[in-house]
């Protein structure tokens, strides 16, 4: 994915999960992975039209986690940290009837806005996939059937 390129300041360090270090005569930065994620996930979620991210799988368990309050908001995101450059994949579900590829267009300029302002990294490309439509009436029905269990 993303072509690894060596500045002089920003190096990836051996230390296991490919975290971001910065180097300067006043200190060490390091960035983990989790940290781009988490950034990307936030500036995803922030573009209308995104429901939620993630596949099946992963929303289920993310529900579960939201359940008992702890929120994976990296959840449908991957990312691949080189040491001047990001590759970011993203699994989306989008609001029915928003056009899909403006919403992709969004998300795409958010996170590469987002990982130049507040990492201050190069993205080398973003790809989105968009794998369900979330269509509210399906949620009303739900609501309904659960209701009459109860």
């Amino acid at each position: 994915m993303a072509e690894k390129v060596t500045p002089a300041t920003i190096s990836t360090t051996g230390t296991g999960a490919d975290s971001l270090d910065s180097v300067s005569d006043s200190g060490k930065t390091v960035i983990a992975p989790e940290v781009i994620g988490k950034i990307v996930g936030l500036a995803a979620r922030d573009i209308p039209g995104v429901y939620a991210l993630g596949g099946g799988a992963a929303r289920a368990f993310g529900a579960i986690r939201g359940a008992v309050g702890a929120t994976d908001h990296a959840q449908g995101v991957n990312v691949e940290v080189g040491e001047k450059q990001v590759a970011v994949d993203l699994t989306l579900v989008v609001e029915y009837p928003v056009a899909l590829q403006d919403v992709a267009d969004q998300v795409r300029d958010a996170v590469y806005r987002a990982i130049h302002n507040l990492v201050g990294m190069e993205v080398s490309e973003v790809n989105i996939s968009i794998n369900d439509v979330h269509i509210p009436s399906d949620d009303d029905n739900a609501e309904a059937e659960e209701s009459r269990v109860q």
